[in-house]
């Protein structure tokens, strides 16, 4: 039961860990990776892409030296905790957001909450910093809403569903 609590108060903890590194790290000094998000896409991937790369590389670490040194009852569901997150990130951030799987079709109910903060964050490169429970500042917000434009890059697959 305790690693089951670990593991769910590490995926809870990770959003607003990650907004956090999103603000300080990703529109600070990662700012050369991460500008490659906040422009048209030229490929299928984007410099972007190696941040997810870098977490996962330190979450398995993480997990690692849960199983091989010890500590693995603290660790390991910690490590599941924060793959959880990371899963829940590239389902709603990259599929359901971004679109950037043009085939799969999601409904535009389903994300559109999470869509429209985003974009608020693409069009002034501001707040909100969170992914999946992401706070909009109002007059942000009604500053979008009166721009009236999707700014979120990756809108491979516009359609209505």
């Amino acid at each position: 039961m305790t690693a089951v609590l670990l593991a769910v108060g590490a995926l809870v903890l990770m959003e607003p860990i990650t907004t956090l590194v999103h603000r300080v790290v990703f529109h600070g000094f990662g700012m050369g990776w991460h500008r490659s998000h906040h422009q048209a896409p030229r490929g299928v991937l984007e410099a972007n892409d190696l941040f997810p790369v870098v977490f996962s590389g330190v979450t398995i670490a993480v997990l690692s030296i849960g199983v091989w040194v010890g500590a693995g009852s603290v660790l390991v569901p910690i490590g599941v905790g924060v793959t959880a997150y990371g899963a829940a990130y590239l389902v709603v951030h990259d599929l359901v957001i971004h679109r950037r799987v043009a085939w799969l079709r999601v409904p535009d109910r389903v994300g559109h909450r999470l869509r429209a903060a985003h974009n608020v964050h693409h069009l002034f490169g501001r707040a909100p910093f969170g992914f999946l429970a992401p706070v909009v500042p109002r007059p942000l917000r009604f500053e979008a809403q009166a721009c009236g434009r999707d700014d979120t890059p990756r809108g491979v697959s516009r359609r209505r569903s």
